[in-house]
């Protein structure tokens, strides 16, 4: 420290100035009168601009504070003074102490326009607020349900698991389903996850650790409004229906859903694997919904038990949420030969029965979550259905284990790269695990019979040509590498498509495209005034998150239709912060692996993932950067004396600017930086840039930056 001290010293006397400041800066905050006199007499010498004299002023009156007696202080304080009113800032007038104030602010609106929020305090519901949110909270806007990450995260490292499970009932319906099966947009939005800073957050995991350990006990949520009297019919339990209908009772309305299976639940009960989500997991969040007061009616098929026109005069809305049923079959050579399946045909067969005929080599065509399905369950009903080779198998493992056959009985193949796969982070390791090979790169071209059945399928390699519509780029045929595979059993996990058969008379003529596409009027609305549409019935098909965020949003439409005017609105709320509770050090824990079974226990029933424990759980949650902290720099009080931007740990995440532009609505366009130390205007903390580290609170010598929380909140208008 001694020799530090006095090489700042032997630079001030040279006239190294600028050497001299970056060397106290790595002091961090002063607490001594003989660092103060330094750092005061290295931002005069530099005198780049007026921001040096006055952090010169503020260095020398805590030089005298703590006991210094240079009369040069007292000269720099003079100097400093005779500057204040060009300047236009207080420096004395702030009480607030570092990351936030001593009490609560009054709900005032934000003084400047480059404030990145319209308030300084309370709910706002300005563009700028919601900007802020957007770009801000990565997470939470590329998830189609609004789900509060950061909040559940905090939560779960606080260690109260009930209350993470709570706010995600809340956001998106069913918390332990998707911790388990959600197709997580919003890790790969996760700011952690940004080139340098290493893997996303298990935001996925995290959201089943909220359930393991916080939704054992049934949750029975609080309405927004009482009884309306009105009453709506959906059609289809599915995610998007049920979503639908847990919004419409919590508005204050009467619901019945309707369900032509024997349970509801939709692909969730249907399409998904019970190896990867057991079936206790979904009868218990559908009762929390049926608590709620809604009426589910299984064995309902519209069109026979009951008809749509007769449910639409019989209520006051229809909600259509029926899913997407009808499948996407390649039309091929050889369409027609026994063996050839759709995936979710095969899959609602096996998840009813437990079992289905499947052939001895299995080809499973497609790169989605259905192909990962139909390539599991049928490598696992291998074990019962293919005569085991004594010197592949393994004999040790329990009855029923994937174990239990020989390796490569059933293959994936994909038209384009493992980069265009639509699968989770992780899935495709556990195909591999599961010794299921995946050949890319390929395209079907015929199927090949004997005797009316499958027996090989005719491939082509590909290759990737101009992206399409959706991004991805498309495969384009090598010429001259046909080849062929031996096959008895195709799975096709290409796709579906909604079901519309089943609407039938004026209705059908109202509803119905030729194609057999819904007939939209806006996102969740039809031609018909009563008639509205949720999830994949409206949109095609989509992941669950998705069909949730969807359904939420026709509920609002169906309220608004039903009551006349808009009841729900969302807000910023914005709080006061001294901390975050955070410490660099939790940046730079690494990311949390899932446990699974081993392969001997890996049958149909046997849930491969086992989820976190309770302080592995807290481990990960610690890595969020809580994006929902807004750090600011209060003008009123930066002294420009740069530390925070020594401190940085981003190129971009504070800037000196000589310019903010501005969008007519108020929000941030773009900015100037600043060329010049003279042309500096403004320190400002890019929100878009900061991972929320703290660094730069720790530097402020002044105090001058603050901290708030904020979150998007749906409220009663």
């Amino acid at each position: 420290m001694k020799e530090l001290l006095s090489d700042a010293q032997s630079l001030i006397e040279s006239g190294q100035y600028e050497e001299a400041v970056a060397l106290l800066c790595r002091l961090g905050p002063p607490e001594d009168a003989r660092v103060c006199e330094l750092i005061a007499k290295a931002y005069h010498g530099r005198n780049y601009a007026r921001g040096d004299v006055h952090t010169a002023r503020v260095f020398a009156e805590q030089a005298i504070a703590h006991g210094s007696a240079d009369p040069l202080m007292k000269e720099l304080i003079d100097a400093s003074k005779r500057l204040d009113a060009p300047l236009g800032h207080d420096l004395k007038k702030s009480t607030w102490k570092v990351g936030g104030p001593k009490e609560k602010r009054p709900e005032a609106e934000a003084p400047y326009s480059f404030v990145a929020l319209s308030k300084l305090n309370g709910k706002a519901d300005q563009p700028k607020d919601f900007q802020w949110l957007e770009k801000n909270i990565p997470c939470q806007k590329a998830c189609p349900a609004s789900t509060d990450i950061p909040g559940y995260l905090s939560a779960i490292y606080e260690g109260d698991h009930e209350k993470a499970y709570r706010i995600n009932l809340r956001d998106n319906v069913f918390p332990a389903v998707l911790g388990r099966v959600c197709a997580r947009p919003c890790e790969s939005a996760c700011r952690h996850g940004w080139e340098g800073l290493g893997d996303p957050v298990a935001i996925c995991f995290s959201k089943r650790s909220a359930a393991d350990f916080g939704g054992q006990e049934p949750v029975l949520m609080e309405k927004y409004f009482p009884a309306s009297g009105k009453s709506v019919a959906v059609i289809g339990s599915g995610v998007a229906g049920l979503a639908a209908a847990r919004q419409l009772a919590l508005l204050g309305h009467d619901v019945t859903v309707y369900e032509k299976h024997d349970k509801p639940g939709g692909m969730m009960n249907q399409g998904i694997p019970v190896f990867r989500l057991p079936r206790d997991i979904i009868e218990k969040e559908i009762g929390q919904i049926e608590a709620l007061g809604v009426k589910i009616i299984c064995n309902a098929e519209i069109g026979k038990t009951v008809g749509l026109e007769e449910l639409t005069e019989q209520n006051d809305a229809v909600v259509l949420a029926a899913g997407t049923l009808r499948p996407n079959l390649l039309k091929l050579p050889g369409s027609d030969l026994k063996g050839i399946r759709h995936g979710l045909e095969f899959l609602l067969e096996v998840n009813e029965t437990g079992k289905t005929d499947i052939g001895e080599h299995v080809v499973v065509i497609g790169g989605g979550f259905t192909a990962m399905d139909c390539a599991r369950t049928a490598r696992r009903l291998g074990a019962a259905t293919v005569q085991i080779e004594e010197e592949l198998a393994d004999k040790t493992a329990v009855s029923g284990s994937i174990l239990r056959i020989p390796k490569g009985k059933v293959r994936v193949w994909y038209r384009r790269s493992v980069d265009e796969m639509l699968v989770t982070p992780g899935e495709l390791e556990e195909l591999e695990k599961e010794h299921i090979p995946l050949e890319t790169m390929v395209s079907p071209k015929e199927y090949v019979g004997e005797n009316g059945r499958i027996k090989a399928i005719r491939f082509v390699r590909t290759e990737l040509g101009e992206p399409g519509l959706d991004g991805r780029r498309r495969p384009v045929d090598v010429a001259g590498s046909e080849f062929d595979i031996p096959a008895d059993t195709i799975l096709l996990a290409t796709g579906q498509f909604p079901d519309t058969s089943w609407i039938e008379g004026a209705l059908k003529n109202d509803l119905v495209e030729e194609d057999g596409w819904l007939r939209s009027g806006t996102a969740c609305t039809t031609v018909r005034d009563k008639i509205f549409a949720a999830g994949d019935f409206a949109t095609g098909a989509s992941s669950l998150i998705q069909a949730i965020g969807h359904a939420k949003q026709c509920a609002r439409e169906v309220d608004q239709f039903l009551t006349g005017r808009q009841r729900l609105k969302d807000v910023a709320v914005i709080e006061d912060v001294e901390e975050t509770g955070r410490i660099r050090e939790m940046d730079f824990v690494g990311l949390q692996p899932m446990s699974n079974i081993d392969l001997t226990h890996r049958d149909l029933t046997n849930e491969v993932e086992t989820g976190f424990e309770t302080e592995t759980s807290r481990d990960e949650a610690q890595r969020c950067y809580q994006c929902h902290y807004k750090f600011e720099i209060d003008s009123d009080k930066c002294i420009y004396c740069d530390w925070c931007v020594k401190a940085k740990p981003r190129p971009d995440c504070i800037l000196k600017l000589s310019k903010l532009k501005y969008n007519p609505d108020g929000t941030v366009a773009g900015w100037d930086i600043a060329e010049t130390q003279d042309d500096v205007n403004l320190i400002w903390i890019n929100q878009e840039d900061c991972i929320r580290c703290g660094a730069c609170v720790d530097a402020c010598p002044v105090d001058a930056i603050s901290i708030q929380k904020v979150s998007l909140q749906t409220v009663p208008v």
